[in-house]
């Protein structure tokens, strides 16, 4: 190309391919001091922003994370306490059985069973993490577990939800509905729904027809140690009372046991429960507030007599299964806790992996880029300074 004496168009050649060099050169550099191929949206503005948006994610999981740990570490906490809960207990059932004898001394013995309760007590107090405490009260608490993002982009949470499992030995007050009036020997095979008993008997509650049944208020009744609970509804009456009664001991499903209703409207309302086992039953009802611990039943233990160590027997039965379903409740509620940790673990691990994918520089060819984008400037250097001496030598021949 020919140079004019005011136009040097070979110079303007050169330092154009020497910006593009440098440009490209200052690239590399920063990636290579970045790390980054993508670090601000002038440099791929849909990559940016997808990218941005993962790393927001992965804030989010990590902070899940904590929230996930703290759980596992809080129903770690009642899971233990419910285990030693259920020891305890079974130790108190080994002297409620050697009370069964007559050659014993039931006082001792009682004694013993007052001191496993009063341990009971402090197990139950002290099993809180952080101030909670699962093994009080009838809340539950959520655990946030995920964030869940749609193709439009709408966010939501998730959670884990974990009930409380009361293992206290405070007992609820007592109310009233049920009628303990003329219930013994009813049709030739009932037994008063008021005392606990043991026998092959059949067995009928009578809810009482004058009784004011208040909201919350539940009635709890044992077979055999199965604990099958009716909470009162508002607005409810006798009929309504016995009806709740006689779906819930029909949804337990317990083998060789069958209900029906009787009575009700201006009567009592009956609920019939057929014992078809062939051998003794062990029943209770009792109807309190609903404020009352999950063994409460424990302060009514008394081996002193020889009924109360057989009516000791068969209450210790239902005890000992709620402390075991505390612990399988919250076993099972650390378990997934801990799964779900372990997935979002991985899947924060994959998300990073994803938004290096995108944005991550390749190191290796960037720095052989980088090497002859070096050598490039270099000779763009050399270009541009010919290009600018060739005009001095044409007018050196005009001097």
């Amino acid at each position: 190309m020919t140079n004019s004496l005011l136009t040097n168009t070979s110079a303007m050649i050169a330092l154009q391919n020497l910006r593009t060099v440098n440009k490209g050169l200052n690239m590399v550099q920063e990636q290579i001091s970045t790390g980054k191929k993508v670090s601000t949206a002038k440099d791929n503005a849909a990559i940016f922003a997808i990218s941005t948006v993962m790393q927001s994610d992965v804030k989010g999981f990590e902070a899940i994370n904590q929230s996930l740990n703290l759980g596992s570490a809080s129903v770690g906490v009642a899971r233990g306490a419910a285990e030693k809960v259920s020891e305890l207990l079974v130790e108190m059932k080994g002297l409620i059985v050697a009370a069964q004898e007559d050659n014993v001394d039931r006082t001792k013995i009682q004694t013993d069973i007052g001191q496993l309760r009063d341990q009971i007590d402090g197990i139950v107090e002290a099993a809180q993490f952080n101030g909670l405490n699962f093994l009080k009260g009838a809340d539950s608490t959520d655990f946030l577990a995920s964030l869940d993002r749609d193709s439009s982009g709408n966010v939501t949470a998730s959670t884990i939800s974990v009930d409380a499992y009361s293992l206290e030995t405070t007992a609820g007050a007592a109310v009233v509905g049920l009628d303990t009036t003329g219930t013994t020997g009813v049709n030739g095979a009932g037994d008063s729904a008021a005392a606990l008993i043991a026998d092959t008997n059949d067995f009928e509650i009578h809810v009482d027809t004058g009784a004011t049944f208040t909201e919350g208020d539940v009635w709890e009744l044992r077979i055999d140690g199965r604990k099958i609970n009716y909470t009162v509804a508002a607005g409810a009456d006798h009929d309504d009372v016995a009806a709740g009664l006689e779906s819930a001991i029909d949804a337990a499903g317990i083998t060789g046991i069958s209900v029906a209703l009787a009575g009700g409207g201006a009567a009592d309302a009956e609920v019939i429960i057929t014992n078809g086992t062939g051998g003794a039953v062990g029943f209770e009802v009792t109807v309190t507030d609903g404020a009352g611990g999950g063994l409460a039943n424990l302060n009514g233990l008394d081996v002193s007599t020889a009924a109360g160590a057989a009516a000791a027997l068969v209450s210790i039965e239902g005890l000992i299964q709620e402390s075991v379903d505390a612990s399988a409740e919250f076993g099972s509620a650390q378990k997934r806790i801990e799964i779900q940790n372990e997935f979002v673990s991985e899947l924060t691990d994959s998300l990073k992996t994803g938004i290096g994918a995108l944005t991550d520089a390749d190191l290796e060819a960037a720095s052989a880029r980088l090497q002859s984008l070096q050598v490039q400037q270099q000779l763009g250097i050399q270009a541009l300074s010919i290009a600018n001496a060739a005009p001095n030598s044409i007018l050196g021949l005009f001097r």
